[in-house]
C-alpha cells in the first residue's frame, strides 16, 4: 500500500469531526470525499488507514475520534414526536418529526423524547402552547409529577396524583378552568423533566 499523506489524514480527520459537530453524525465515505476533494475510494482507503494507524475508528459506517467520543458522550439524542395535548385527551401520536440532540449536563440521561406542547391547561406549571416538553420515558410516576399519560387509547399532559383510599387516579390541570380526569387507571408514558421554550 503506497505511504498515505499526514496533511490529508488530518484534512479528513478535521471534516469528520466539523461535520459531526454540525450535523450530529458520522459523514459518510462520499461526504468526506466531497469534502476534502478526493475521490470516494481514496477516502475509503484513507478511513481504513487511519483506522490501523489509531487516528480514528472506522468500522466501515461510522467514523469515531476523540473529540467526537467525548462529545457523544455528554450528549443524548431525542425524538420530537409530535404534540401532546395540555386541554382534553386526544388521539396519541407516536409519529418522529426529527431527531436532536441533548446536552446531558442539561437533560441529564434517559430514554428521552420531546412533545410540542398544545393548549393552555398546563400554563400554571410553566407549559405554554407550543412549548416543547422533554419527557423521560417511563411506566412509573411519582405523586405530583406531570405525566404523558393514556386513558382510553388517548394522551394527555397533566399532573398526576392517587387516590388511593378510592382505588383511583387523579390527572390534574394546571389550569382552574379544566376539571381533574378521574379514572380508575391510566397508563404511564413518561414523565416531563424539562420545558423548551422560545423567547
Amino acid at each position: 500500500m503506497r505511504s498515505k499523506s499526514p496533511e490529508l489524514m488530518k484534512q479528513i480527520q478535521d471534516f469528520a469531526e466539523q461535520y459531526y459537530l454540525n450535523e450530529g453524525r458520522s459523514p459518510s465515505t462520499s461526504d468526506i470525499a466531497n469534502g476534502v476533494g478526493i475521490a470516494r475510494g481514496t477516502a475509503y482507503k484513507y478511513l481504513v488507514a487511519m483506522s490501523e494507524k489509531g487516528l480514528i475508528s472506522y468500522n466501515g459506517r461510522d467514523i469515531r475520534t476523540k473529540l467526537t467520543e467525548k462529545f457523544e458522550s455528554t450528549r443524548s439524542k431525542a425524538p420530537i414526536c409530535g404534540s401532546i395535548p395540555c386541554g382534553s385527551p386526544t388521539e396519541e401520536i407516536e409519529h418522529i418529526e426529527t431527531i436532536v440532540s441533548l446536552p446531558t449536563a442539561i437533560f441529564g440521561k434517559g430514554e428521552l423524547y420531546i412533545l410540542v406542547a398544545s393548549g393552555d391547561s398546563m400554563i400554571g406549571a410553566g407549559i405554554e402552547d407550543g412549548d416543547l416538553v422533554v419527557i423521560n420515558k417511563q411506566a412509573e410516576a411519582s405523586e405530583g409529577d406531570i405525566v404523558v399519560a393514556l386513558i382510553d387509547n388517548e394522551s394527555t399532559l397533566k399532573r398526576f396524583y392517587k387516590d388511593d383510599k378510592n382505588q383511583r387516579v387523579i390527572l390534574r390541570a394546571e389550569n382552574k378552568k379544566y376539571k381533574d380526569i378521574i379514572r380508575p387507571s391510566c397508563t404511564i408514558q413518561g414523565v416531563a423533566q424539562h420545558v423548551i421554550k422560545r423567547v
